[in-house]
């Protein structure tokens, strides 16, 4: 059964682009989105979460401190909330988007401070944070010291873990038939000796070409992902239309395209997305009703 997901603000919200439902005790959730497709990312977790089995709210933050190219500052304050707001509140779950930042030295980035203070706060105010894409580097670079280095192409595509850590609540369901891909858009990645990791951080998924997928804290209580599970059908095809638009150096993504001629795609990773976000939700589930992990 299919439960529901609540925008309590946001663009769509605001524009009465998404349809509230009344909710018992839903799982509440804060997002730091700092793509710069705001409205198809708040469309993208706020449809996905629509399709889990645990009800949602879902609260969109913005960075103070950041100095926005295209949207208005009067609108995102409007409608979007930001950490100072709501810094004496807790929630269940912190997801921390990509951004398009990550080629910077992490502290050339404008709003690197009040990241690491929003972070920080996480930890005493949220059950379970989820760091996607460049989040997740700028997570482990904070929580762990983990380096990230340039690669020499953009990874671009769909990809398949071929080792999963089975025993990791995160994993459930892809053994047995249930295939774990994921979208990867990218110019970075982890700096990572999987035979030396620090602390108590643990590797939970890899594919051979992306690298690591999904790792692990108990200590933060963070799921690091290196990737998109929240891409829908089309994103990569308007990522890689809007680069050629603009005559920069892209290739197809691959594993993508059934039919590049057309465009059409194989939305392959659909389940996985759906299995992953219900498996993290499930931590903030467990933790409201008490159940240890």
């Amino acid at each position: 059964m299919y439960m529901t997901a609540n925008a309590t603000n946001g663009f769509l919200h605001a524009e009465n682009q998404w349809t509230n439902q009344k909710l018992t005790h839903p799982v509440s959730i804060l997002i730091l989105n700092l793509m710069p497709t705001r409205r198809d990312t708040e469309f993208q977790f706020l449809s996905g979460f629509n399709h889990l089995d645990s009800d949602v709210d879902i609260t969109f933050m913005y960075p103070y401190t950041h100095h926005f190219k295209g949207t208005s500052r009067e609108k995102i304050e409007t409608d979007y909330v930001c950490w100072n707001q709501i810094a004496d509140r807790h929630y269940d779950g912190l997801i921390i988007t990509g951004s398009p930042v990550e080629k910077l030295p992490f502290k050339q980035v404008d709003y690197w401070d009040e990241l690491q203070e929003i972070i920080k706060w996480g930890q005493t105010h949220v059950k379970q944070q989820l760091h996607e894409c460049w989040a997740a580097q700028a997570g482990l670079y904070l929580d762990y010291g983990i380096q990230k280095r340039l690669l020499p192409n953009k990874l671009f595509g769909i990809f398949t873990a071929v080792s999963v850590d089975h025993e990791s609540p995160l994993a459930r369901g892809f053994g047995a038939g249930g295939v774990l891909r994921m979208p990867q858009s990218r110019h970075t990645e982890i700096i990572l000796d999987e035979t030396n990791l620090p602390g108590d951080l643990k590797v939970i998924a890899t594919a051979p070409q992306s690298g690591h997928m999904i790792l692990s804290s108990n200590t933060y209580h963070t799921t690091y992902v290196t990737g998109h599970p929240e891409y829908q059908e089309k994103t990569l095809a308007n990522e890689y239309y809007r680069d050629r638009y603009k005559n920069l150096p892209i290739n197809p993504p691959v594993n993508y395209f059934s039919d590049p001629v057309s465009g059409t795609v194989n939305y392959s990773w659909k389940d996985a997305s759906k299995k992953l976000y219900e498996n993290w939700t499930h931590l903030l589930v467990d933790k409201k009703v008490g159940i240890s992990l």
